[in-house]
């Protein structure tokens, strides 16, 4: 496997977990109770991470069939 490929993948998965956060304390900000926050959080990131980490392994497959 190419390691800028690695690199790159690795880079954008830190850039996820980061924003991951930040999303998840805007929902925290302004909820009432734990289904305020945890039910909005999971619908939204929850197909952000899906295509994260489905684009990741395309990203790594390629490199690896090269």
């Amino acid at each position: 496997m190419n390691r800028v490929a690695i690199g790159a993948v690795g880079i954008a998965f830190v850039v996820l977990a980061y924003g991951t956060v930040l999303v998840f304390m805007a929902f925290d900000r302004d909820s009432h109770s734990a289904s305020d926050t945890i039910r909005p959080f999971i619908i939204t990131m929850g197909p952000v991470w899906a295509l994260a980490i489905w684009s990741a392994v395309t990203v790594l497959s390629r490199q690896r069939h090269r």
